[in-house]
């Protein structure tokens, strides 16, 4: 018996020592110190002996045991060393490299003009107010002087949430003008900018959720040349000195007079294209004097109380300051179209 422990422990020794990986060393182990290894085959021999030499083969089992777990552990450690070794070279980092450079983004061309539009009017001493998105039709509509039967109010042009038309997606940033004059003080100067929705067709100038921005005026004394000088100082701030500009007679149920400004088309120069639809011109914003009936079903006296409003498309402003042909372009989110700016 003292034979084979001696032959198993030259050949498990030389077997150790050649492993070249962790698992064939977890092998060599249930092979030899396992429950139906070798060394355990020749402990169950030892019925055979004598009870003199049972002690000492056992105390040599012992030891035979005890070598072959060290060798096991030092031969693993080795192995996992050299692996170490051979990744860290093979993924080795050369520090005096230069580095990824980080690609950062920038604002949308939207929100560069929306920035400018605040800052103008912040300038003017206007305030910036915001609201909800989700409204009720006595603000979005019935304050306004929106009558029942007028087309916006159709299921067809509004987005509503509720069977009775009460609660809706607002169609514009209106809503704003009433819940301010109903809460702050006179007088009041303030825009509204924020998103709107409308049941309109995908095309080269509409969609059916895009930006506005609504502006209003209440005061003493307020005019419709007060209106008129203010925005043609808007026009100009956003597209330069000398833009080209017209107002045009209109109808708003919440102004009266009303009107709607024209910029020059910037794609054709008034010459007529896809742009501006053959007109030469696009159109930019409506406006007018606040209606009075407006004034007075907010609580303000039409007779001693004047203003002016007006609400504009933030999406075709940044078509005109950018010299974008298509709306459609502002949403897409197209890498290749937003890095140009």
């Amino acid at each position: 018996m003292r034979e084979m422990m001696q032959n198993m422990r030259e050949a498990a020794l030389k077997a150790i020592l050649e492993s070249e990986d962790v698992d064939s060393l977890e092998s060599l182990r249930v092979r030899y110190l396992g429950k139906k290894g070798e060394l355990t085959g020749i402990l169950r021999q030892m019925g055979k002996l004598s009870a003199e030499e049972r002690p000492r083969m056992g105390q040599l089992a012992n030891q035979l045991r005890a070598e072959l777990e060290t060798a096991l552990e030092q031969r693993r450690a080795a192995l996992k060393e050299a692996l170490l070794e051979a990744r860290l070279r093979e993924e080795a980092l050369d520090v005096t490299l230069p580095g990824t450079p980080a690609v950062l983004g920038h604002k949308h061309p939207m929100y560069n003009v929306l920035d400018q539009i605040k800052s103008i009017f912040l300038s003017m001493g206007f305030e910036i107010v915001d609201g909800p998105e989700v409204e009720l039709a006595e603000y979005n509509f019935t304050k306004l002087n929106i009558e029942e039967s007028h087309p916006s109010r159709d299921w067809t042009d509004t987005f509503y949430f509720t069977p009775d038309s009460r609660v809706l997606l607002r169609t514009q940033t209106s809503p704003m003008q009433i819940h301010a004059m109903e809460t702050k003080p006179l007088p009041i100067r303030m825009i509204a900018p924020g998103r709107v929705y409308r049941k309109d067709e995908v095309d080269a100038t509409h969609s059916p959720m895009f930006h506005q921005i609504e502006g209003m005026v209440i005061d003493k004394g307020v005019t419709m040349s007060d209106l008129k000088a203010t925005l043609n100082l808007v026009v100009e701030k956003i597209y330069g000195k000398g833009t080209v500009t017209r107002f045009r007679p209109h109808h708003f149920p919440f102004t009266e007079p009303s009107c709607e400004l024209d910029i020059q088309c910037h794609k054709c120069g008034g010459r007529g294209c896809p742009t501006c639809k053959g007109e030469g011109w696009i159109e930019v914003l409506g406006a007018g004097m606040v209606h009075p009936k407006v004034l007075a079903g907010c609580g303000i006296d039409p007779d001693v109380y004047s203003g002016w409003a007006f609400g504009m498309g933030l999406e075709r402003l940044a078509m005109g300051e950018y010299k974008i042909t298509d709306l459609r372009l502002i949403f897409e989110n197209d890498v290749r179209f937003l890095e140009q700016f």
